[in-house]
């Protein structure tokens, strides 16, 4: 595949995109919550707001590693890698496929996927961003097995949100906890499915997603 540095969406194009996804899905979960307040509305909210932080991120670690100032990018490329599972989290929040009252199943359905794609393709285009950098810098192997890892986590990550209810943010707050309860999933999962198939099925399918993105992106001979 051709390198990805090439043909990647301007920054102004990136912003566009980005709102225009968010104002969708916002838009969407703001009417729903006018026709009567729930916890799911709330939390659509929230995840949306945690889907965008990635991208943040990546910008950032984009810039840095332009300029060249390691440090800021290495800090950067952390905190990118702990939020990015939070942009296709919002897949999983189809479980939350119920009828309510005053709101038709049909609408419910509609946010849901509007919500669930938006997450998707914004940490999908997260991904890129870091992935040309890491391109540029270090070659093309290097860029797909950060492309490979960063969507392996975001496999585990679903795991550790959906099942055990941790979020990014608790690696930072209760680290010594976070640390063990990860380890100690894979001695003895519990109630909770074990985390290899889960991080293997939502990760998998996260990076088949991602190689199609490419291939779609890759120019045909009669446009290049």
């Amino acid at each position: 595949m051709r390198s990805i540095s090439s043909r990647f969406l301007p920054a102004t194009a990136r912003l566009l995109v980005v709102a225009a996804l968010l104002g969708w899905s916002v838009s969407l979960v703001l009417f729903r919550l006018y026709l009567g307040h729930d916890r799911l509305g709330y939390g659509l909210l929230w995840n949306l707001f945690l889907a965008a932080l990635p991208l943040l991120w990546s910008s950032a670690f984009r810039r840095a590693v332009a300029r060249k100032n390691w440090s800021w990018a290495s800090v950067s490329f952390v905190l990118w890698i702990l939020f990015l599972p939070n942009a296709p989290y919002l897949l999983t929040d189809l479980i939350h496929l119920n009828p309510k009252p005053n709101v038709p199943e049909w609408y419910i359905l509609a946010m849901l996927l509007s919500c669930a794609a938006t997450g998707t393709l914004i940490g999908y285009i997260s991904l890129m961003e870091v992935h040309a950098s890491i391109e540029r810098k270090f070659g093309f192997t290097a860029g797909w097995l950060l492309a490979l890892g960063s969507l392996m986590g975001c496999g585990f990550g679903i795991y550790l949100g959906r099942f055990l209810r941790w979020n990014s943010w608790d690696a930072f707050t209760h680290p010594l906890l976070f640390a063990r309860t990860v380890i100690g999933q894979f001695v003895d999962a519990g109630p909770h499915p074990h985390p290899i198939p889960v991080t293997l099925i939502f990760g998998g399918g996260l990076l088949i997603g991602y190689v199609v993105l490419r291939v779609l992106m890759t120019p045909t001979d009669n446009q290049m």
